[in-house]
């Protein structure tokens, strides 16, 4: 398991792009080539091609509208976990379900962790969701959500490279509750995060 002193969080920023610009590399722009951009609004350059996610991604990063808190070590990034608000990350999957079901707009929102794959399953997950919170309550706290994998009920293990936002345990472990289910094997986790 990973430890808070083993590695450091950095937030995503014109400075640290080159180290999320490599583990993206690294791994040939994830989930065939999306850059982590599905979950922010809708533009033309979306979902173009692997370079036009690339430049759509830095954009937003060098203009303050994509965040996520990096786990890096040393000078090298290994994971991250994206958050931001729902203005800034409006595409959630079933997304016609939640909005059904929902009584309000959370605050912050996290919509994707993803890991290196030569360091999962050895707890930089929570770490990078941790950094996540972190940096949301310097921002001012508030309602967080997120949307992960409910395998509470489910008796075949899923690879963790499915795994893009964690696992409802997980959730659990760091203080979230369970709201409702979203889609067939996700579902709705919320925490208070207070203010920094």
């Amino acid at each position: 398991m990973a430890t808070e002193s083993s590695y450091t969080i950095a937030p995503l920023s014109p400075e640290t792009w080159p180290a999320f610009d490599a583990l993206v590399q690294r791994h040939n722009g994830i989930f065939g080539g999306c850059w982590c951009i599905y979950f922010h609004p809708d533009c033309a350059e979306r979902g173009q091609s692997y370079e036009g996610n690339r430049a759509l991604k830095k954009r937003l990063v060098e203009t303050g509208q994509a965040h996520a808190a990096l786990v890096m070590d040393g000078d090298e990034a290994i994971a991250w976990a994206e958050y931001g608000t729902p203005a800034g990350l409006p595409n959630i999957h079933h997304r016609k379900q939640y909005d059904a079901t929902k009584t309000s707009d959370p605050d912050y929102r996290i919509t994707c962790v993803f890991v290196d794959k030569r360091h999962r399953r050895q707890g930089v997950t929570e770490l990078a969701i941790t950094g996540a919170l972190d940096q949301i309550a310097q921002a001012g706290g508030g309602r967080v959500e997120s949307y992960p994998h409910d395998l509470t009920n489910q008796t075949k293990k899923m690879s963790s490279s499915f795994l893009y936002n964690g696992t409802r345990r997980l959730y659990e472990r760091l203080g979230f509750t369970y709201d409702r289910p979203k889609g067939l094997k996700n579902c709705v986790m919320v925490k208070t995060v207070d203010i920094a």
